[in-house]
């Protein structure tokens, strides 16, 4: 089987990537990667609220990573503890953030009806959902309460778009794809 995490990306555009990150992610990584991003966006002169509400996703972006990858597949070639990609690419009047690790495929269903549940719903019923995780739920094993993948949503205003490739019988490689944009509000 011939498996390439950058397969993925041939078909999108490669100008304005502002950053490509693939390795293990650790908390070094997550700050570097903040810092990094926040100076390039100040750089280009964005607008402070689109700054703000980028670095935000991301931040929320690389917690799940860090937080919630699974292990990765022996005979992948990088053995690292938790490996994950990460791509930001400025389009149009905001930016793409494209994450990206493996996920065993007994956890798959499950994180594609939480995906799939967020989609359906209006922006009203993800900020209830978000208040309601945030009142009701208990804090899991991996260190939060399911609100990620939510505030996302309820931070961007907008659709997650993602998708699961195979690697093998057992692991997919999860592609979770975020546009942050200056018109929607939270």
């Amino acid at each position: 089987m011939s498996f390439s995490i950058e397969n993925y990306f041939s078909d999108q555009p490669k100008d304005n990537i502002i950053l490509f990150y693939k390795g293990n992610v650790d908390s070094d990584v997550i700050n570097h990667v903040l810092d990094s991003v926040e100076e390039k966006m100040v750089a280009v002169n964005d607008n402070p609220k689109l700054r703000k509400k980028v670095y935000n996703v991301l931040v929320e972006s690389l917690q799940n990573l860090f937080h919630h990858v699974d292990k990765v597949p022996d005979d992948f070639e990088e053995q690292v503890e938790k490996y994950g990609l990460l791509v930001v690419r400025k389009v149009g009047d905001g930016y793409k953030i494209v994450t990206g690790n493996f996920v065993q495929q007994e956890n798959m269903e499950k994180l594609e009806e939480k995906i799939k549940r967020i989609n359906r719903s209006s922006h009203e019923e993800i900020k209830e959902l978000y208040k309601f995780i945030l009142n009701h739920q208990r804090i899991s094993a991996k260190g939060g309460g399911g609100l990620g993948l939510v505030d996302i949503a309820r931070k961007t205003g907008n659709k997650l778009d993602y998708a699961f490739v195979q690697y093998n019988d057992s692991y997919s490689f999860f592609y979770l794809d975020i546009l942050v944009t200056e018109e929607k509000e939270n």
